[in-house]
C-alpha cells in the first residue's frame, strides 16, 4: 500500500489540487496529514472531495481547531485524531506470509514531538511537520520524517510517499509533476 505524507498545506489549494492529481494518478490509498492545512473550507472544497481513500489528520498550530473538528466528523473517509495520531498499517502480503505484523505509526505537528514519540521505540514511523523542511533520520529502530511543506513555504513544495510493501519512502518535489 502507498500512503502521502503531507503537512503545511497552508490553504495552497494549487498546490493541494496538484498534489492530489499527482496521488491519483500514482494510486495513493491513503493520507496522513501533519498539521496546518488551515482554513477548514479547504477540507471541504478540495481535500475530502479529491481524495477518496482514508485521510489521517492532526491539528497544527494555525487551525480552527473547532470547526475543522466539526467539519471533518462529517466527511466519512476523514478521521481527526487532535494532537497525536496513530495508525497501524498493513504489512506487505510478503510479511503477513511470514507472520509479521504491520507498520506502528505516529503523527503529529511538532518536531520535538515527534522526536518524543520516535524516542519511545513504540513506532516504525513517525511523522511530524511545522519546520517546513523535509528530514528524515533514525532514532533506535524508529524513522522520524518530516514530508516539508506541501505549500512551498520557505522551502519547495514536497510530500512524502511511503511504500508499506517495500518499506521504502520517497520525497516527491512538486515542481517536478
Amino acid at each position: 500500500m502507498k500512503i502521502a505524507i503531507i503537512s503545511d498545506t497552508h490553504d495552497n489549494v494549487p498546490n493541494l489540487e496538484k498534489a492530489l492529481k499527482w496521488m491519483k494518478e500514482n494510486k495513493i490509498e491513503q493520507i496522513i496529514h501533519c498539521g496546518d492545512l488551515c482554513a477548514p473550507s479547504i477540507l471541504i472544497k478540495t481535500l475530502g472531495p479529491g481524495f477518496a481513500g482514508p485521510i489521517h489528520m492532526v491539528f497544527g498550530n494555525v487551525e480552527d481547531r473547532d470547526l475543522l473538528t466539526q467539519i471533518a466528523a462529517d466527511l466519512p473517509q476523514v478521521t481527526h485524531y487532535g494532537d497525536k495520531g496513530e495508525i497501524e498499517l498493513d504489512g506487505s502480503p510478503r510479511a503477513k506470509s511470514r507472520g509479521e505484523a504491520g507498520k506502528n505509526i505516529a503523527f503529529v505537528h511538532y518536531p520535538d514531538e515527534g522526536r518524543k514519540l520516535a524516542e519511545s521505540g513504540k513506532y516504525d514511523l513517525v511523522f511530524y511537520g511545522h519546520n517546513h523542511k523535509p528530514w528524515e533520520e533514525k532514532i533506535g529502530s524508529t524513522r522520524l520524517i518530516n514530508p516539508g511543506t506541501l505549500a512551498g513555504l520557505f522551502a519547495k513544495a514536497t510530500f512524502a510517499v511511503y511504500d508499506t510493501e517495500s518499506d521504502n519512502l520517497e520525497l516527491k518535489i512538486l515542481e517536478k509533476f
